[in-house]
Formats: structure tokens, C-alpha cells, sequence
């Protein structure tokens, strides 16, 4: 997945400036106004190619490991030992460039430049504007249709133009609510009265605070982040942001309408707080005392095991509202490789073996990466099965998150800048600046709309 929310800058508490984030790189992704693509951008990245005595780069967050956090070493040491094996059997050889620009306008200037990298990886937030500029080179060439299948189709459904594949997510990352067991005590609450619904939500919230806890804890900041976190909530009550196959918005809706009355009043009412506690930590803020149910992704549970391993916590899946159905988002990175770069074939290839082999091995590996790296869902149903069998789903939280969260999910959408800032716009509004849900609502969708009637590009819907 993405890289875990920690601090502001993006960085996840404990960790130096070298480690970036899902945060950090979906807020400087916001900057990027246009596809990465544009003809000059295509023009600067052609006619190089490779040797094999050349490596191919492989622009990556994780490796060469940017210090001894024993969580970064373990990412670090997958990376480095999936590459390795690729070089020890092939003659194109690859090379890990560590790059924290993934996710940012640095990364699409060094497109324009003619400098991208060969390989890289990428979310799916930000991947409309790649596929729309054709810089994603096809890796279904070097699949079976047994290994295309064996991913998730909800999941892999953004990474695809029809039965064509542009990337593979190497995770699944799914959200849900995290709560502080120690606050629930103090404030007189059991498990039954954990949050089912909105209302449910709101009102233990404020029981919360009422017994001197901590409260609810949304993102504030205006990124991608806080879309991605956002998009459940209006999923839950039938919103779409886009309607009719991708040709008109579904915006202006009660779905969407109700999400964003929904954070309007977790802070009109003082139940959460416009700026997150402790540099928007999860760890340090339920370790301190103040927050006591927190929004966050499968990832923090790897946090927790890291940095207070005997802290208490539980995690329930998102509550609903009245008449409306379970959702959760999958956010997760993914394998990309440059259809302008010096060897596209051999990149293409690369990404098709390191995560979509169907062999003994293939299947392992991408389990490892979401056990043993990460604390994840495995994007493939192999992988998943041999990951559950290796034990990686026993503990509370993980089988939780397998069991009960994953199959309410739906994959990250791919919507371009436009698009992300009507709806970015719509939440701050309502959030932080009093606005109207359902004049904000119409807004958005209006600006969403002036855009479709000339949009060309990959489908949004």
C-alpha cells in the first residue's frame, strides 16, 4: 500500500524525513493539474534504451532502506530480495533507486525531463493521468489470463482499460475505525456499545469526551488522503462522484450530501477536532489519551505492533447510515512500468513476474510482502489463501480486516486533478468553513460536470 499516514510532513511517527507516506504522496499529487502525458512529456521520454549491462531503475519508497527501523528494514529487505532473484535469473539487470518524488509533480517533471524512471510505483489516486497520457506500458503480454484472474477484480478494476492491465498492485489496503479499549473503560462504555451507525458514531463520541477522552479523529488536511478516507462514507448511503458510465457526475446526491453533513457536525458538535492531536499520530494519540476512535487503514496495525505492542486497542468495521449498506475503499500502491522508457518490454516483464507469477514462488512472495513486510490484504486470492494458511490472518485484527472489512471494499478510484478538487472543495467547505452540504453538493457537482463534457480519457465511473 500506501506508505502509512503518520505526521503532517507525511512521515509516520519515530521515522526521519527519508520515509515517505500515503499523505504526503497524495497531497503533493494534488499539485499535478493535467495528465503527467502531454505530447512533449511523450516526446522527451522516448528513443532511450537499455543493456543489459545498464540497469533498469526502479523508482521505490522502500529500498535502499532510508534507516534501521526494524518495519523499514523489513520492506526494504522484500524489495531488495524480489529484484535480486529477478537479476540472478535474467540478463536485463534492475536497480533499486530509492525515490520519495513517487506520488508528486517532481515525479512528472522528471517525466517531462526524458528522466522517469523505468520502473515505478504508483497509486490509484494518481493513475488517470498516466493511463491518459499513455505512459504506462501494457503488462498483460507477459500474463496468463490465470494470473489476471487471480487478482481482485474490484480492486484491480482501476489499474485496467478494459481486459488490458497498466499496473499490479503489489497490496490491499482497506479502512475502518481503530478505538482505544483503555478509553472506552474510563468513559463507562462496553463493546456493545461500539458504533454501528452514524448516529451511533456521533453519540459515543460524545460520551467521550463527556468522560474526559479523547474523540473522533477525521484527516483535515486537503490532499488526496483525505478523499480516498472521505469516499466510503458516500458510498455507504448510494453517492457516486461520477454516474452513467463516466459521462455525467452523481455528486449532487443524498449520498453525498449526507457524508458531508456527517464530518460538517463531528466538528460543529466538538466531537473531533479540525486539527488532528499529536501530529495526526494514531499510536501516540490513543497511547496520550487524546483521541479514542480513529479512521485509519489496515496499515496502522503494524504501527501498533511496532510502537506500543501492549496497547489495547480494537477495530470495528465503518458505521452506516440509517438504510444504507457497508463500504469500505482499498487503497494500495501498485508495480508500474514506463511505456516510454529504455526497455519497456523488460520492465513490463519484471512487473508481471515479481506479482503476478502464478508459480510456487510468485504466489509466496506476494504474500510475504503482506504478512511478514506489511500487515496488508494480499491482492490475489492465491496469495490471500497462502497467506491465511501461513497464519498471517490470525490475530484479532488482521482476520478482522480479511473476514468482515475487506469484502464490503471497492477499489480507490481514478479520478483526475479536476475531479479530486471539486470533490476536495465540497468536504473542506463543509468541514472546516461552515458550508452548506447540499449547496456544496451542487457545486461540485456542477464543476464536475463542465469538465466531462470535454473530458477524453480512461473511464472514471
Amino acid at each position: 500500500m500506501p506508505s502509512p499516514p503518520g505526521l503532517p510532513s507525511g512521515l509516520p511517527p519515530g521515522s526521519t524525513t527519508e520515509q515517505p507516506s500515503r499523505r504526503r504522496f497524495l497531497g503533493l499529487s494534488a499539485a499535478l493539474t493535467g495528465a503527467v502525458a502531454l505530447p512533449g512529456l511523450l516526446s522527451a521520454c522516448g528513443g532511450r534504451t537499455a543493456s543489459a549491462s545498464e540497469p533498469l531503475q526502479f523508482w521505490n519508497f522502500y529500498a535502499p532502506a532510508p534507516s534501521e527501523d526494524p518495519a523499514l528494514l523489513a520492506r526494504a529487505g522484500w524489495m531488495h530480495d524480489t529484484v535480486d532473484r529477478w537479476n540472478a535469473e535474467n540478463e536485463q539487470q534492475i536497480e533499486l533507486v530509492y525515490a520519495p518524488v513517487l506520488g508528486s509533480e517532481k515525479l512528472a517533471t522528471a517525466f517531462s525531463a526524458g528522466e522517469g524512471p523505468d520502473i515505478f510505483l504508483i497509486s490509484p489516486g494518481d493513475i488517470a493521468r498516466y493511463l491518459n497520457g499513455n505512459v504506462l506500458a501494457e503488462l498483460t503480454p507477459h500474463m496468463t489470463r490465470e494470473a489476471v484472474d487471480d487478482f481482485f477484480a474490484d480492486n484491480m478494476a482501476t489499474r485496467m482499460i478494459g481486459d488490458k492491465v497498466y499496473a499490479l498492485p503489489m497490496e490491499i489496503e482497506p479502512l475502518a475505525l481503530y478505538y482505544s479499549r483503555p478509553a472506552f473503560e474510563q468513559a463507562g462504555l462496553s463493546e456493545g456499545d461500539l458504533p454501528a451507525t452514524w448516529d451511533d458514531l456521533l453519540a459515543v463520541s460524545d460520551r467521550l469526551i463527556a468522560a474526559g477522552q479523547g474523540g473522533l479523529v477525521f484527516p483535515t488536511a486537503q490532499d488526496y488522503y483525505q478523499n480516498f478516507v472521505w469516499y466510503p462514507w458516500m458510498w455507504q448511503g448510494g453517492g457516486e462522484v461520477v454516474t452513467d458510465g463516466g459521462r455525467r457526475s452523481g455528486f449532487d446526491s443524498d449520498g453525498a450530501v449526507g457524508a458531508l453533513r456527517l464530518w460538517k457536525e463531528s466538528i460543529e458538535l466538538g466531537l473531533a477536532p479540525r486539527v488532528p492531536p499529536a501530529s495526526n499520530d494514531i499510536v501516540t494519540s490513543f497511547s496520550e489519551g487524546y483521541a479514542s476512535i480513529w479512521q485509519s487503514g489496515i496499515w496502522s496495525i503494524q504501527d501498533f505492533e511496532r510502537r506500543a505492542p501492549d496497547f489495547d486497542y480494537g477495530v470495528v468495521p465503518l458505521p452506516v447510515p440509517d438504510g444504507g449498506e457497508a463500504a469500505t475503499v482499498l487503497g494500495g500502491w501498485a508495480f508500474a512500468a514506463n511505456a516510454m522508457g529504455r526497455n519497456p518490454d523488460e520492465a513490463a516483464r519484471f512487473c508481471a513476474w515479481a506479482l503476478g507469477s502464478t508459480d510456487d514462488d510468485g504466489v509466496a512472495r506476494v504474500a510475504d510482502w503482506c504478512i511478514d513486510a506489511k500487515r496488508d490484504i494480499s491482492p490475489r486470492r492465491s496469495s490471500l489463501e497462502y497467506g491465511s494458511q501461513a497464519g498471517g490472518y490470525d490475530s484479532e485484527h488482521m482476520r478482522l480486516f480479511r473476514d468482515e472489512i475487506f469484502p464490503s471494499g471497492r477499489g480507490e478510484p481514478r479520478y483526475p486533478p479536476v475531479i479530486y478538487k471539486a470533490v476536495s472543495d465540497a468536504i473542506q467547505s463543509c468541514q472546516l468553513a461552515g458550508g452548506d452540504p447540499e449547496d456544496q453538493a451542487a457545486t461540485a457537482a456542477q464543476a464536475i460536470d463542465a469538465y466531462l463534457t470535454t473530458y477524453e480519457g480512461v473511464n472514471l465511473a
